[in-house]
């Protein structure tokens, strides 16, 4: 049972970082388009 866990913890992570800009987008407010280019401009 915990290695389900975890690997539920793991998938929903990723799935998390994937989509993270609209996820950002829809918590803040903000336009995808503009937290795009504030998560890419710091690379």
């Amino acid at each position: 049972m915990f290695w389900f866990i975890l690997l539920v913890i793991v998938v929903a992570g990723f799935a998390a970082w994937k989509m993270r800009v609209k996820l950002i987008a829809k918590l803040t407010g903000q336009s995808e388009a503009r937290i795009g280019r504030q998560i890419n401009r710091r690379r």
